[in-house]
Parts: structure tokens; sequence; C-alpha cells
């Protein structure tokens, strides 16, 4: 009997679709535009993990709130509808004060106070994401929040009745302690709120309104410095899980890279920003000293109000960032 060969384009078909079977494709969706530095280097992110893994694992970003809005990209990923997604923290500060540590005004006003609070952040942030199955993979910081006004401010008083975009709890409660008309606006809605007039006002960095363009409708500025909220990448556990170990590391790294670069240049993109808005013709400000401490009696109230519902999590962020303050700043302190 004569014996039959396997023939070789069939083993070959069989070893290409194992191949295949093996390479994980993720979707990433992102609230922001595409050409935002957040999104920029979640592509770039995207690209160094599709080489760190030898493209076993695909991740596709979809930008501009394309694939889900702002305030569903948590649930989408938590539920498994996407593998993996990138959320501005302090969203969801509702649904645990933890989310909201860095939108408390004047908590942090510089790259490496906000660096110093997230460290502090991080453990108890890694808890909360691991029981509500995710995790954290990396996370990166918006440049300096300020003022965005139709008018001239010389204190909150000037501010009391205006239409004030709310895209947070925490920017929500500063309409309400100054006075103005709280709007629920998310960043993929902002340039027609502006244009239509439903938006007055708001607090937000000078990459926000340079992508929005918000230079063609408000004409003001004020650099008030206030706090620096993070857009963090968070992935479902089980997806992750499901990965390779080799994968798994590779995806690690990278984050550790992303982060990394990402910080970088959120602050050389600060200074940038705010050249590039009075190019645009509006005034960049340095605020007064009344609105800087009417502004940060705002954030006073706001903190010890964040304290109350944070309870011991919330004491264990402040005392470990307050612990890893400059020798200066606790000399200056006492």
């Amino acid at each position: 009997m004569q014996r039959r060969s396997f023939p070789i384009t069939a083993l070959a078909l069989a070893l290409f679709a194992g191949s295949a079977f093996a390479q994980t494709k993720w979707d990433l969706p992102a609230a922001y535009a595409a050409t935002n530095f957040h999104s920029e280097n979640l592509i770039q992110f995207a690209k160094d993990v599709d080489t760190a893994t030898a493209g076993k694992l695909k991740i596709t970003v979809h930008a501009n709130a394309s694939l889900f809005k702002a305030n569903e990209i948590k649930r989408a990923v938590q539920g498994g509808q996407a593998q993996i997604g990138e959320v501005l923290l302090v969203n969801f500060e509702n649904e645990n004060p933890i989310y909201g540590t860095d939108g408390i005004p004047f908590l942090a006003t510089s790259y490496a106070d906000s660096k110093r609070l997230y460290d502090a952040q991080k453990p108890v942030l890694d808890k909360l994401l691991g029981a509500q199955g995710m995790k954290l993979l990396f996370a990166v910081a918006w440049p300096s929040q300020g003022i965005f006004a139709k008018k001239e401010i010389n204190s909150v008083a000037d501010l009391r009745g205006i239409k004030w975009r709310a895209y947070s709890p925490a920017t929500a409660k500063i309409a309400e302690l100054i006075g103005a008309q709280p709007v629920t606006i998310q960043a993929a809605e902002l340039s027609q709120a502006l244009a239509t007039g439903v938006v007055e006002s708001y607090m937000s960095s000078g990459s926000t309104g340079y992508d929005t363009k918000t230079y063609e409708s408000l004409k003001y500025f004020y650099d008030t410095q206030a706090w620096l909220p993070k857009n963090a990448v968070i992935v479902n556990k089980k997806a992750f899980e499901a990965l390779d170990p080799a994968t798994q590391a590779a995806l690690t790294k990278t984050a550790a890279e992303a982060e990394a670069r990402g910080w970088k240049v959120s602050a050389e993109k600060d200074g940038f920003y705010k050249k590039a808005l009075g190019e645009k013709g509006m005034k960049v400000v340095t605020p007064s000293a009344k609105l800087m401490e009417d502004m940060r009696q705002v954030g006073s109230i706001m903190l010890a109000d964040w304290q109350k519902k944070a309870g011991p999590d919330g004491e264990a962020i402040i005392a470990a960032y307050a612990k890893s303050a400059p020798a200066a700043a606790k000399a200056g302190k006492k």
C-alpha cells in the first residue's frame, strides 16, 4: 500500500492559521482629537506594542469619542466591550472620590507636584480599579488648568451667573461655589457649544483651548495653573490575563515608556499651547491677586469636602503626598 505524503501547501496553511489565531486585536477608545498630544501618544503606544510583541497584539486607537463617548469608556472597558481605553480620571469622582484626587484646585499645581500626587494616589487607584475588574497601565497629566472667559475677570464675583462648562464633578462644584451656571459639555462637543453661546467660560488646559479653537469664541485665558488632571489608560483585567506572559511583559514595559514620554511632552506643550493661543489673538493673562485668592479659597473648600468623602484612603493619599514634598517646601510650611 502506497503511503500518501502530507502536501506542503496544506502544512503551510495549517501553520499560517495557527499564527493568525495567536494574534490578538484590541480596541482603544479615546475621547480627544487625533491631533491632541494624548491621542498621538496613544497611537505611538499602539505602534510600539505591535513592535514589542512582534505583531501578536494589535491595538486600534479610536480617537475623538468615535467609538464611545468620554463618560462611556470606563464602563465599556469594565464590561469588556473594549479591552482597553483612555479615561479622564476626574470624570468618575461621583463613583469614587479617589478618581477625583487630581481635580482638587491648588493641591498640586506643577508637574513635579502632580507626579508626586500620582505616586501617592497610585496604590489606592490600583486597588480600586482591580476591584472593578480593571488594571491601570499608565497615566499622563494634562497641562495646567486656567480659566477661559469671554470678558475680563478680576475676581470670582465677575464669574457669577456666567454659563460655565462643567466636564467633571470638580468643575461642576467650582461652578456651584463661584455662582456660575454649570453646563455639562464634553471635549468633543465643546467647539459647537462655544460657537452657539451655550458656554461662556470654563476651566481647562491650553491644550483643550487650542484643540477646540476656543480663541474663535472667547478672548481671555487666565493662567491660574490650578491643577493638572490625568488621563489614565486602563485595561480589562480578563483581557490582560488572557495574554501570554511575554506579551503581558511587553505591554507593561511599553506602557511605562508611554507614560514617561507623555509626561515629558505634556510639560513641553504647556508653554507651546499658551504661546499658540496668544498668536491666535487670545489674551493670555496673569490672574490678579484677588482672583487667585478667591480661587485658592475655592480649592480649600473642595479639598476639605473631598477629604470627608474619601475617608481613610484619601487620608493615606494626602499623607503620602505631604511626606514626599521636598525638604524646602516642608520647611516653608512650618
